[in-house]
């Protein structure tokens, strides 16, 4: 078995497994981190894609309620006053859309805009512009302080987008506060729906998880 470990070790690399080393007491111990690290980094994916699907709908139901009701058109695309990197990638989800079906389509549009489109929407920047007149009501269950709720809403959106980065391209995620990271996802999805926060509690497996964690 040790020679099985030395030699995965060197697949995986001395600078890929250095914070399971040193989170360890031995290269054993260390290799079982790095493989709950991998199940925890399956369900951080799979609790993040829940985030992130409920919350760009309702979010894209607000902007098309903003549309029409400022511009008589449901399609926001053309109207939302984004920032140069928003309307680049905006753009391109637009194209990917049009080429992939011959046509532009407001649901591929959206299914082409990735999480930090969405994550960038609820920053400070866009505070008047969306975030009061609209986007606030994406979240209708949050702080009953709008200024509060983008505040708080921004920062679940930033560690979650953070966390799902980590976890989809392989790194380390043990050290982090996953509590915390389960318990924002699912504080902010009940400001959104609570159907959508009970339904992500039953399904999510990061508590189990968390709890079967390899001692160190």
């Amino acid at each position: 078995m040790r020679g099985s470990e030395g030699e995965l070790a060197v697949l995986l690399t001395s600078a890929r497994l250095d914070s399971y080393n040193r989170a360890t007491t031995s290269p054993r111990r260390a290799l079982h981190l790095y493989e709950w690290n991998m199940r925890a980094s399956s369900s951080a994916l799979e609790l993040t894609g829940i985030v992130e699907i409920v919350a760009r709908n309702a979010i894209d139901r607000e902007l098309s309620a903003w549309s029409e009701g400022r511009y008589r058109s449901s399609s926001w695309f053309d109207h939302v006053p984004l920032d140069h990197q928003g309307s680049v990638d905006l753009a391109k989800a637009r194209d990917r859309s049009a080429r992939r079906s011959g046509e532009e389509v407001h649901g591929r549009v959206i299914a082409e805009l990735g999480f930090g489109f969405w994550r960038y929407l609820v920053e400070t920047r866009y505070l008047t512009a969306l975030w009061t007149p609209a986007l606030h009501r994406a979240f209708p269950n949050g702080p009953s302080d709008i200024l509060t709720r983008q505040r708080q809403v921004r920062t679940r959106l930033q560690q979650l987008h953070f966390l799902r980065n980590r976890a989809a391209h392989h790194e380390p995620i043990h050290q982090r506060d996953l509590r915390r990271d389960h318990d924002y996802a699912i504080e902010l999805l009940g400001w959104i729906s609570p159907v959508a926060a009970e339904w992500a509690a039953a399904t999510t497996s990061l508590p189990a998880l968390l709890d079967g964690r390899p001692s160190p």
